[in-house]
């Protein structure tokens, strides 16, 4: 199968090496010539045989927006234009329509994986028709891990990106308890070695998770995270995730506090937020603020 593919960053460019590793034909455009296929969105429909599909990797709203809008000048009825970047879920029913008016196909795709992903495979969570679903599922069963998970068509469309965001509000989280553990231990005397406490609980315990792996990782690498500043951003998928939850009247006490927790390391060098930080860059690449 032919595939284009929009953003080769972090995770795009990994995703492009998976792809071509499972047989298919990327190509692949980026504003950064130095890893681009092709110079333009043009060039690159140019390449593609019809029908073609081309997924979109490129940051959240303005961005995606204009890829979007110029994708729909260039294809044509019975293309498909995949989002699998970030995108709130409302844009991808906005995209979804637009595209539709011109008889171009849409899915949403929420993609977990992070710089793991080439390795191990991405979790994905799309959204859109089942024929759409269908066009694009060679290319969804190269990038999910191995095995009978990983992947799943979760409704309609918006839901892929729905529920990757409540993934990452669960992410939130997790990371923000594994956090307060870590500083409360770190806290006490009678406590000598933290990082090797938080290596024993990644065998035989209810709380082991790959989250737990990075954690001692990043505590390998930095022992007591001396090197970090105690400051984390969030991605804007927590801030979603809690208005979606006011919405709908359901109460988020975990995620919201966990979300919370990171605003408050904008004003104060935070021993919890360190530990987030080096989670975030483990799984994500994400930048941290060095001391």
């Amino acid at each position: 199968m032919e595939l284009g593919l929009v953003g080769l960053g972090k995770m795009g460019g990994n995703m492009r090496e998976r792809i071509r590793r499972a047989g298919h034909t990327v190509i692949g455009y980026d504003r950064n010539p130095d890893v681009a296929d092709v110079h333009s969105l043009e060039e690159l429909v140019g390449k593609l045989k019809g029908p073609r599909v081309v997924w979109v990797m490129v940051p959240a709203g303005a961005a995606t927006q204009s890829t979007v809008d110029e994708l729909g000048e260039l294809l044509e009825p019975g293309d498909i234009v995949v989002d699998g970047g970030n995108s709130r879920w409302t844009d991808d029913e906005k995209h979804a329509e637009e595209l539709a008016a011109k008889g171009i196909g849409f899915v949403d795709c929420g993609v977990s994986g992070g710089v793991w992903g080439l390795q191990n495979g991405y979790a994905l969570m799309y959204g859109g028709d089942a024929e759409n679903i269908a066009k694009v599922q060679p290319i969804f069963d190269a990038l999910k891990p191995e095995g009978d998970f990983g992947a799943v068509h979760a409704g309609k469309v918006g839901a892929g990106h729905f529920s990757k965001m409540v993934h990452n509000g669960i992410e939130y989280a997790m990371m923000q308890a594994y956090a307060e553990g870590w500083e409360l231990l770190e806290k006490v005397d009678s406590v000598t070695d933290v990082r090797e406490v938080f290596r024993s609980w990644q065998e035989g315990t209810v709380i082991r998770s790959w989250l737990l792996d990075l954690a001692v990782n990043a505590l390998d690498g930095d022992e007591h995270l001396e090197k970090l500043r105690g400051y984390a951003e969030d991605s804007g998928e927590g801030r979603w995730t809690v208005e979606a939850a006011i919405d709908n009247a359901v109460p988020l006490p975990a995620i919201t506090a966990s979300l919370f927790a990171r605003f408050a390391s904008r004003q104060d060098d935070s021993p919890q937020m360190k530990m987030i930080a080096a989670l975030r860059n483990q799984f994500g690449g994400h930048a941290v603020e060095k001391k």
